[in-house]
């Protein structure tokens, strides 16, 4: 039977497993944040390192699975949180593999004729193009997935916590505070992984790269926390006070 709390939690989770993988598909592009503002570029000085904010196109869809995962869990509580994280987890790995296998096609060659040249008319191998932008490292890969299934599960359980401590009080805490302190993890875990396990950094630079990336996630917690109130507000809407109320006092004994 559809009730509205099983569309809620279809809708969530929907929302949260394509951000989840779109991040991972588009996110080995890196952009400059400071061309995009029109400001000049940062040069932080981190460690003996001065950084800019180039970022993964994947921070465009990671805000979204932040404030998803953290509407999910007042709702619908850490195990709702956990079920959701494993099955996305195995769908991006899922993803991954299936990319590394479209990669692999040999190409149609009319196809490559076709594609033969960019926009400007310089020569382009469209089928290498094809592999680089979709196949990323198998660090990168087992990084990103190990960072985000640790980054959701702590995520959950600090959400939790401070749900119990407010009194069900104050979601702005509970939901900014759960998040900054997840993607502290998140932000060094997957280039620990990518880059210093699989790859030639040292520990200064991926503190310095990871400080970076913090300090932009940082900053878009505290900016999104609005959106969780429009959202609370939009729920509450759809399934009444009432029935908003039930299943908040059940998340918090989930």
């Amino acid at each position: 039977m559809y009730t509205k709390k099983n569309i809620l939690f279809i809708i969530l989770c929907g929302f949260f497993v394509t951000n989840a993988v779109t991040a991972e598909i588009i996110g080995s592009k890196i952009f400059s944040l400071e061309s995009v503002l029109g400001i000049p570029p940062a040069r932080i000085d981190i460690l003996g390192f001065r950084l800019d904010f180039n970022m993964s196109a994947g921070v465009l869809n990671w805000p979204v699975v932040f404030i998803i995962s953290d509407i999910i869990n007042e709702f619908f509580g850490v195990k709702g949180v956990k079920m959701i994280s494993y099955i996305t987890t195995l769908l991006i790995a899922y993803t991954f593999f299936v990319l590394y296998g479209a990669s692999a096609l040999p190409p149609a060659q009319f196809w490559v004729d076709l594609n033969k040249t960019d926009a400007q008319g310089l020569p382009l191998n469209i089928n290498n193009a094809y592999a680089i932008i979709l196949n990323s490292g198998m660090g990168i890969i087992i990084g990103s997935i190990i960072a985000f299934l640790l980054g959701q599960i702590t995520d959950a359980y600090i959400f939790k916590k401070l749900r119990l401590v407010t009194k069900n009080k104050h979601i702005w805490l509970r939901a900014t505070g759960s998040t900054l302190l997840s993607q502290l993890l998140d932000s060094f875990v997957v280039i620990f992984i990518a880059f210093y396990l699989f790859g030639n950094w040292d520990l200064k630079q991926i503190l310095a790269v990871g400080s970076v990336n913090y300090i932009y996630k940082f900053v878009v917690a505290i900016l999104v926390t609005p959106v969780i109130y429009l959202i609370h507000f939009l729920i509450d809407s759809y399934l009444g006070k009432e029935k908003s109320d039930e299943l908040i006092r059940e998340a918090t004994l989930n």
